[in-house]
C-alpha cells in the first residue's frame, strides 16, 4: 500500500508531519509513504528530532508550497509543483492508493475535485470529521460547501452511514440533520425538503432533526448539514473543549487541597480528555471522490499525523470508496 504525505501543508510543517509519519512507518513497515516536498527541509526536520529516514519512506522533492492564505484555483494554476498540487496528480495517475495533506483546505478540495473526480453520481464531496464525544458522531460537510441542496444532503447521508459501517462498525447508522429545531417543519426551505428526502429514504436510518445542544449526548452516528454551519459547529466545539481544559486546570492548581485532588484525579482527567480529542481520529476524508483523499486540521502534531496515515491505510484496505458506490 502506497500513500503520498504532503510535507509542506499546515501550521506546523514540516517537522510535526514529519515526526508523525516517521513514526506510523517504524509502526507498520507495509506501508509505503512518499513524503513530498522541500527535501531540505524535510532532512532539517530529521535531523532535529534525531531520527534517521526508515526504508518504507522516500523523499519527492518539490519546491512550490501553498500556503493557508492561496486562493484555492492556485493548486491548479500557479503552484503545479507544489507538494499538494504533486501528491494529487499522483493519486490521479494511481503511483499511490490515498493521499493526505494538513494544507489550505479550500485548495485540497478544489484540486481533488477537479484531478481525482467524484464518485459517479455524486454532486459534491464533503469533508467528514468525527465529532470526538464518547461515541464518534461522524459530520458532514464541516467545510468545503457553504450552500448546498437537499438532495446533497441525502447522498452525505447515504455515503456517511457507509464510511460509519465501514470504518466504525456501526450497524446502521442513526442519521440526524443538523437543525435549528426538531420539529419536521423546522429550518430554512433547504433543511424542509433534505427532512423529506431523508424520512422517505428506505437506505438509511434516518432520525430527525438534531439540535446543536443535543450533540454531547451522542443522539446520531452521522450527522449532516452545509458546510458553513459545520464548521462554526466544528470551532465552536474545539473552543469550547479548550476553554473546559484551561479552566480545570485553573481549578485544580488553585492550592495545595485542589493539587493533591488532581494527583488523586489524574488517570480519570486523562481518560475524560482522551473522550475529547479529535486526534484518536486523524484526519477527515473527502467523502464522495473515487480515490481516498484524507484533510488532517491545520495545527495537527505528530499524534494526528501518525493517525491521519492509519486511518488512510483503513480507508484503503476495506476498499471504502467501491463499497460506497455500490450504496449508491
Amino acid at each position: 500500500m502506497k500513500i503520498a504525505i504532503d510535507a509542506m501543508g499546515g501550521d506546523n510543517a514540516p517537522l510535526e508531519i514529519v515526526k508523525g509519519v516517521v513514526t506510523a512507518a517504524n509502526e507498520n513497515s507495509e506501508i509505503e509513504i512518499n513524503l513530498i516536498g522541500d527535501q531540505k527541509a524535510i532532512l532539517d526536520s530529521l535531523s532535529t528530532i534525531g531520527k534517521i529516514l526508515p526504508d518504507n519512506i522516500k523523499i519527492i522533492h518539490t519546491d512550490e508550497v501553498i500556503t493557508m492564505d492561496d486562493n484555492p484555483m492556485v493548486v491548479m494554476k500557479e503552484k503545479c509543483n507544489s507538494s499538494m498540487a504533486k501528491g494529487l496528480q499522483m493519486l490521479k495517475d494511481e503511483e499511490v492508493d490515498a493521499f493526505l495533506s494538513a494544507g489550505n483546505t479550500g485548495a485540497l478540495h478544489v484540486g481533488s475535485t477537479l484531478m481525482i473526480r467524484k464518485i459517479k453520481g455524486i454532486r459534491r464531496s464533503a469533508i467528514a470529521t468525527v465529532l470526538p464525544f464518547h461515541k464518534p458522531i461522524l459530520m458532514l460537510d464541516s467545510g468545503a460547501n457553504p450552500e448546498v441542496t437537499e438532495d446533497v444532503l441525502l447522498q452525505w447521508a447515504i455515503i456517511g452511514s457507509a464510511y460509519s459501517n465501514l470504518m466504525f462498525n456501526v450497524e446502521k447508522p442513526r442519521v440526524g440533520l443538523l437543525n435549528n429545531g426538531t420539529e419536521e417543519r423546522k429550518g430554512t426551505p433547504v433543511h424542509q425538503a433534505a427532512y423529506q428526502l431523508l424520512k422517505e429514504n428506505d437506505k438509511i436510518n434516518f432520525i430527525g432533526n438534531i439540535e446543536s445542544k443535543q450533540l454531547t449526548s451522542c443522539p446520531c452516528d452521522v450527522l449532516v448539514t452545509d458546510g458553513f454551519t459545520g464548521n462554526i459547529t466544528l470551532k465552536l466545539i474545539e473552543g469550547l473543549g479548550m476553554f473546559m481544559f484551561s479552566s480545570l486546570k485553573d481549578m485544580f492548581t488553585a492550592n495545595l487541597i485542589t493539587k493533591a485532588a488532581f494527583i488523586c484525579m489524574k488517570k480519570q482527567l486523562k481518560q475524560f480528555k482522551m473522550m475529547f480529542d479529535a486526534s484518536e481520529y486523524g484526519g477527515a476524508p473527502l467523502l464522495g471522490l473515487n480515490k481516498p483523499v484524507i484533510k488532517a486540521h491545520g495545527s495537527s502534531k505528530e499524534k494526528d499525523i501518525k493517525n491521519a496515515v492509519k486511518q488512510a491505510a483503513r480507508y484503503c484496505e476495506l476498499n471504502v470508496v467501491d463499497k460506497m458506490s455500490a450504496q449508491l
